[in-house]
């Protein structure tokens, strides 16, 4: 979970000291869409979806306005999709810099408040403002304020919860939108959010919720009051912490400004021009993604023993992969070779794919001890770091697109660089 994700720190609180906390969670209204009609007030009448570039393929939905939501315009669907259900939708290309800009001011207007401020995402933050009620009144007071200050600084909408939790916070915000305020009091939860279909509840996403319909609990209330360990055969770990969280038992703090969560993932994703229909078109993205994940892993000073890949094939149907690798590696070569074996003996092949995405896993300190392979010599890794190193010093100076892998130089692209009518070999790209 983003923004350093929830520990079921249940059993270390009493119920008074879980009553005593005020948290809010401000959630923006649909944050990219409002941006767009701030920039342009003449789309405010009309359906308008922030949508990504038809022509790279990115043809979703990224954001809509209220005014399409009423017409079934969903976020993720295809532009197609929008179309049909709305001929007159306006779209508009993102603009991610301004999003980024404002959500930033947003933030700046949080932390006249509190510097307990966690972010959830670019449009989203929780705020922890115990502290905060003897100089700026009631957390519903303080909710109140901060909606009407963003409005007027930034012409966009939030919607705020109010409650003891983060988890119950997140719920009010979604309650009721856009531009309002709900309290879930610790005295009255029960009453307020049990009667909800447990869907609602963060942490619940469609896999779990499908699993806890299949055995009969559709509210978060029946899920509150399902036996522990019942979930704990159903889910492991996590159904005694979804347990506690439909009971009001998280304790999880909001961080301040700056504190950094612990990486356990890196990974990077994309979206080609075209469908990706033979293995070889799989590979070439695979290798490109790892080159970036590789940077991210030698940032971070962090080694992977694992890695995992994700497709999502023309019918938007997505399934991802995982495998230990043979040795921890900061490598781009090794991740993109591991990758892609796994890939070969995971997917059936059934479609062509839309887009893939490659994580690095199993994550531990570049330093960490760990045993060598008498059968490859750890000169032969350090080598192929060095020239990793040396790629992303190339990147950094020239930019990203300065030195690419061989076998992603399509033969249109090819002739861009002026390189005439080269054909390269897909294989191995890395080790040329």
């Amino acid at each position: 979970m983003a923004g350093g994700g929830f520990l079921p720190l249940f059993e270390e609180c009493t119920d008074a000291e879980m009553g005593s906390r005020t948290v809010l969670h401000s959630d923006l209204n649909n944050f990219f869409a409002s941006v767009e009609i701030a920039r342009d007030p003449s789309l405010a009448p009309y359906p308008v979806a922030v949508c990504g570039s038809i022509e790279e393929r990115h043809g979703i939905v990224l954001a809509k306005n209220q005014i399409a939501k009423k017409f079934g315009v969903k976020t993720g669907e295809t532009i197609g999709n929008a179309l049909g259900k709305c001929p007159q939708l306006k779209m508009v290309e993102p603009h991610y810099d301004d999003y980024e800009e404002i959500s930033n001011r947003v933030r700046k207007i949080y932390m006249e408040y509190t510097d307990l401020v966690e972010s959830f995402g670019i449009d989203e933050c929780w705020l922890d403002v115990t502290g905060s009620s003897y100089l700026f009144g009631s957390g519903t007071e303080i909710a109140d304020r901060l909606r009407r200050e963003i409005f007027r600084q930034e012409n966009i909408t939030v919607s705020v919860g109010v409650s003891f939790c983060k988890v119950f916070a997140k719920l009010g915000s979604d309650m009721k939108k856009p531009n309002a305020v709900t309290v879930i009091p610790h005295n009255g939860f029960r009453e307020k959010i049990w009667g909800l279909p447990v869907g609602e509840m963060l942490g619940v996403g469609p896999a779990t919720e499908k699993k806890l319909l299949e055995r009969s609990v559709r509210t978060i209330g029946q899920l509150a009051n399902t036996s522990p360990r019942l979930l704990d055969s159903y889910f492991g770990k996590v159904g005694r912490m979804l347990w506690a969280y439909a009971n009001g038992l998280d304790a999880s703090p909001v961080h301040p400004v700056g504190y950094q969560s612990e990486v356990k993932s890196v990974g990077h994703g994309a979206t080609p021009s075209a469908d990706m229909v033979k293995d070889e078109e799989v590979e070439s993205m695979l290798v490109s993604l790892a080159i970036d994940v590789g940077h991210k892993l030698r940032r971070y000073g962090l080694r992977a023993a694992g890695v995992a890949v994700a497709v999502r094939d023309t019918a938007l149907c997505v399934r991802e992969f995982q495998a230990r690798m043979p040795r921890p590696t900061q490598s781009a070569i090794v991740l993109a070779e591991e990758a892609f074996k796994l890939y070969c003996r995971s997917h059936d092949r059934q479609r062509p794919l839309r887009s893939i995405t490659v994580r690095a896993i199993d994550l531990a300190p570049k330093d960490a001890p760990r045993q060598l392979d008498i059968f490859e010599p750890s000169e032969e890794e350090d080598k192929t770091i060095r020239l990793c190193e040396a790629m992303d010093d190339i990147r950094e100076r020239f930019g990203r697109h300065s030195i690419v892998p061989a076998n992603s130089l399509t033969r249109e692209r090819v002739k861009d660089f002026g390189f005439g009518a080269v054909s390269p070999s897909p294989a191995n790209a890395l080790h040329q």
